[in-house]
């Protein structure tokens, strides 16, 4: 079995683990205020994991995940050893109750099998020259801010129900639901704006000429990418009138495109061949250096070829190129599925995966529910403590449903970026773009698995040891938890479902007064958050050098 398929495996086994391991964020406080059984709870939960699967479509966290580590530093050995380490990490806090996070486990692992690698192979090397440190300190800072985040939004909610009046009330809920529309607003915009730069190339270009300086032609690219980035971005705004064909549409009609479609058609040839593994093998090996510049020259003459395209049969094109490169019948065949190019369509695709409408709707339905209730019980009927009761006990389910979408969402994504980053690194793929849908499918089926399968040691800890939660307090922090998750993950930046949730409990907790929390079992959950990503990377540098012995 090829160490990929291992790896695979791997990923949703851990992906499972994570499902179980995290179920207790998903039903504790449903399960604590006896609004479900546990088996209704991991059913419920469950459930609404795998629901996300149809709502997020640009998987902003799992292309960060993938991109934490730098491209010549990602091996299949490395996200191997950063699995492995992982998983024991999981199993063990899992084992001891500790409600600690998955994702930082993994990115933990991740970077740390990396940077063993880099000391094995290149010897010492800058920190930064491995890992993305961008992401890397988005993340650790989202240790402290995603908790952070979840309680101030606890609290927040929280108040707002029990201020008894109701036209003030009202006007919070409202005014808060749009500021939360706007934010959402701003956040599909800049996701447009970052996946039309991406079809552009203008980072491609970017980064290539941060890099080669000297070099003049990819200059002027650099240039052109960008004239034809500013001539495009003004149509964005249109696209609730004119939907994702109308914008590409326009944009074709602005630019063109010949430029970019010799560029993917160029990108498909070397796909055909893994040139981009090969250029990686050529990081540690000089002599595959000039092998590796003898095909890009080769593809350079085919300039001449390749813009014929449109005016010659497809096939003719792909002979041609087949006869230059020196390519097997199988890879032909390979090369006439990269050459199908649609730029227009592709452009409308990635546009509509910037698209959070869901969300936003989703949170005004959700306000509204919330409103509806409070109208109910508080003006259209006598308020008494057993109809605030059940009504919470009501909305509870609606709050832990979302919070579930959120942690599926979320963190489901992480373990695509693993799955993508091990794709693109056996040369399957060259960008996490191109990754199939079976890919997101099956981790989205995994973490729905381990939901099911329950983990009750740490609700124990999240549902009863942190704080005493009531049904309004379950509400409260769920909705908090899952406002926190759709947020950051519209951001792009991976965050613990694990702290979310604790933050968002110590707020309900902290409403009440500060030692209605118990602040000694939150310092221990607080070292677990801090230790988490130092001992998995240390973990993973370790099962690197064991398994750079079986495996080389």
């Amino acid at each position: 079995m090829s160490l990929l398929v291992v790896i695979i495996i791997l990923a949703l086994v851990f992906d499972y683990i994570n499902g179980f391991h995290d179920a207790a964020n998903s039903i504790a406080t449903i399960v604590s205020t006896k609004v479900l059984t546990p088996l209704q709870a991991v059913i419920w939960a469950s459930a609404f994991n795998f629901t996300a699967f149809f709502l997020f479509k640009d998987h902003a966290v799992a292309n960060t995940i993938s991109k934490t580590v730098a491209d010549s530093y990602i091996t299949l050995p490395v996200i191997f050893s950063g699995l492995v380490a992982a998983i024991f990490w999981n199993l063990l806090t899992w084992w001891y109750g500790i409600p600690s996070s998955s994702s930082h486990t993994l990115i933990g692992g991740f970077a740390g099998a990396a940077l063993t690698h880099a000391l094995m192979t290149k010897g010492w090397v800058a920190f930064s020259s491995v890992v993305e440190m961008e992401k890397i300190i988005k993340t650790v800072l989202f240790i402290f801010l995603a908790p952070l985040i979840g309680m101030v939004i606890s609290m927040f909610i929280t108040i707002v129900t029990i201020q008894k009046k109701f036209i003030l009330k009202s006007a919070v809920i409202f005014i808060a639901a749009a500021g939360t529309w706007f934010m959402f607003e701003h956040f599909k915009q800049r996701k447009m704006e970052e996946n039309l730069s991406k079809f552009l190339r203008v980072e491609k270009y970017k980064q290539a000429y941060a890099k080669n300086p000297s070099d003049e032609s990819l200059k002027l690219k650099l240039e052109k990418a960008n004239s034809d980035y500013q001539a495009s971005v003004v149509y964005l705004p249109q696209y609730p009138f004119i939907g994702a064909k109308g914008v590409a549409d326009s944009i074709a009609g602005k630019i063109s495109f010949a430029d970019l479609e010799l560029g993917k058609l160029k990108d498909g040839i070397s796909k055909t061949i893994k040139l981009d593994l090969l250029k990686k093998q050529a990081f540690y090996d000089n002599s595959l250096k000039n092998k590796c510049d003898s095909i890009d020259n080769v593809i350079t003459s085919l300039n001449a070829v390749l813009s014929d395209y449109h005016l010659v049969h497809r096939d003719t094109t792909i002979h041609r190129v087949a006869a230059a490169m020196h390519l097997s019948r199988l890879q032909e065949v390979r090369l006439a599925k990269f050459l199908k190019v649609n730029l227009q369509h592709d452009l409308a695709e990635e546009i509509i995966k910037a698209d959070n409408s869901f969300l936003q709707y989703g949170v005004l339905a959700l306000v509204f529910v919330f409103w509806v209730y409070y109208l109910v019980v508080e003006k259209l009927s006598t308020p008494s403590t057993y109809r605030m009761a059940a009504m919470f006990k009501k909305l509870q389910l609606v709050s832990s449903a979302a919070f579930s979408i959120g942690h599926g969402g979320n963190d489901a994504q992480k373990v695509m970026g693993i799955i993508g980053a091990a794709l693109i690194a056996n040369g399957d793929i060259s960008d996490f773009s191109e990754m199939g849908n079976w890919v997101p499918l099956a981790c989205y089926t995994a973490i729905g698995l381990g939901t099911l399968s329950g983990g009750w040691k740490i609700v124990k800890t999240m549902g009863t040891k942190i704080t005493k939660v009531t049904p309004l307090e379950g509400v409260s922090a769920e909705t908090a938890g899952a406002m926190t998750l759709f947020m950051t993950e519209q951001m792009g930046i991976p965050v613990s479902t694990t702290h979310t949730i604790t933050g968002s409990i110590i707020g309900v907790g902290a409403t009440k007064r500060l030692s209605a929390v118990r602040w000694g079992v939150t310092r221990s959950l607080l070292w677990a958050w801090i230790l988490t990503i130092p001992v998995s990377a240390i973990m993973a540098g370790i099962v690197y050098l064991i398994s750079r012995i079986y495996l080389a």
